[in-house]
């Protein structure tokens, strides 16, 4: 029965492409338009229709993880790229409305991140081990999405004109105080303070990214400008003249928003300006994959501009700049899979198999989801007056 029920729903799925499925008892059935991304893949789990058909977001990545599901010439990226195509272009199916009808009733009880749990969110993906990281990112250990000015920016490149994009819409002055939230690896309080004369405090949960910027910092001779905290951004008190944050608004929330931006704006000078970069996406709010939850970023979801806005407005912040970036993530998740499989020998001696399966249906199903699913950056400019900022955005591209 579930077999007949997954072969229905693949024929009101696959509009876009070509799908070939081969079931664990050798029966194949061809899905699609007959075009290209042209894939075929191998249930090799008797179970897996019925999998899929309850939880088909957890299903399918635990498959793709463990080997019960196989890809010919294990093209995951054209497997993920076929789904999202169709997904992007409104196709669906009840299994896959149910589960995000589900998922939707519970997301505030998902997302709900008092500081234990934050700090436990974050020690499940940040503190795996630095050897991971150092591995697919750029020397800078930049973990989120890089700007790519021109077609063949390499990923160094890309993330210093990221950095620098950030820097100009602070609009620093030297001496200039900036509460850095959620500092990673150390990269933008480093380059802040360097090549900007400001003076950072950084604060992460990840006790290793704390270990291995303080030590970046101290191989910098940067120590009488930079100070890095273990602690949470809610539990710094203080004002500065800048706040900046990138890539940790992923980590709040959604019960936790207007609480971050009322964190935010008390933490302004009267002149100050905020910067905040974040994933989101260009649909109405939504949840969290339960494959992202269970075993990548557990607490972690990506905001409607809607949702962020609506906590914006009431912390009595102005919004003097939105920027949206469509592809670049794109970009930078492809570098980071090229490195990663590069490198992909030395991962598995670091874990196993699986985890390199793991890590890898991460990089692509989250490349193909900026590509041809609903998933951009957000770049918020926020201050507590309205003449903070120049009228136009001129200073940006001097």
């Amino acid at each position: 029965m579930w077999n007949r029920v997954l072969d229905t729903s693949l024929r009101r799925l696959v509009g876009t492409g070509t799908l070939t499925v081969v079931d664990a008892e050798g029966s194949a059935r061809t899905y699609g338009a007959g075009d290209a991304p042209q894939v075929t893949v191998h249930l090799k789990d008797p179970d897996l229709a019925q999998k899929l058909l309850r939880n088909p977001d957890l299903a399918l990545g635990e498959a793709y993880m463990d080997g019960r599901l196989t890809i010919e010439g294990d093209d995951l990226p054209g497997f993920m790229e076929l789904l999202l195509m169709n997904r992007g272009d409104g196709r669906t199916i009840p299994a896959i409305q149910a589960n995000l009808a589900l998922r939707q009733m519970l997301r505030r009880a998902a997302q709900t991140n008092p500081l234990p749990r934050a700090q436990a969110n974050v020690a499940h993906h940040y503190d795996i081990s630095q050897a991971l990281y150092d591995l697919f990112l750029d020397a800078d250990l930049n973990y989120s999405c890089a700007y790519f000015r021109h077609p063949d920016d390499t990923l160094e490149t890309a993330q210093a004109q990221k950095k620098a994009h950030i820097a100009a819409k602070l609009r620093l002055e030297p001496d200039m105080r900036v509460f850095d939230i959620g500092c990673g690896w150390g990269g933008m309080a480093l380059t802040l303070a360097r090549d900007h004369g400001a003076r950072v405090l950084g604060v992460t949960l990840s006790e290793e990214q704390h270990r291995v910027a303080s030590r970046r910092v101290q191989e910098a001779g940067l120590a009488e400008r930079i100070e890095l905290r273990l602690a949470d951004y809610r539990t710094v008190t203080g004002s500065f003249d800048r706040v900046v944050s990138v890539g940790m608004f992923e980590h709040v929330g959604v019960p936790h928003y207007r609480e971050y931006f009322s964190h935010v704006r008390d933490r302004l000078t009267e002149e100050g300006v905020a910067l905040i970069h974040t994933i989101g996406r260009y649909t109405p709010p939504g949840s969290t994959s339960p494959w992202i939850t269970k075993y990548i970023f557990p607490g972690g979801y990506v905001p409607a501009l809607s949702e962020v806005m609506a906590a914006v407005e009431r912390e009595r912040l102005w919004t003097t700049d939105v920027e949206v970036w469509r592809l670049h993530y794109a970009e930078t998740l492809l570098k980071w899979r090229e490195r990663f499989e590069a490198n992909i020998d030395a991962v598995r001696e670091m874990f196993d198999e699986r985890f390199c399966r793991m890590w890898r249906y991460y990089l692509v199903a989250s490349e193909m989801s900026f590509r041809h699913y609903n998933q951009v950056v957000f770049q918020l400019q926020l201050a507590r007056r309205q003449d903070a900022v120049p009228l136009t955005r001129d200073y940006l591209y001097r």
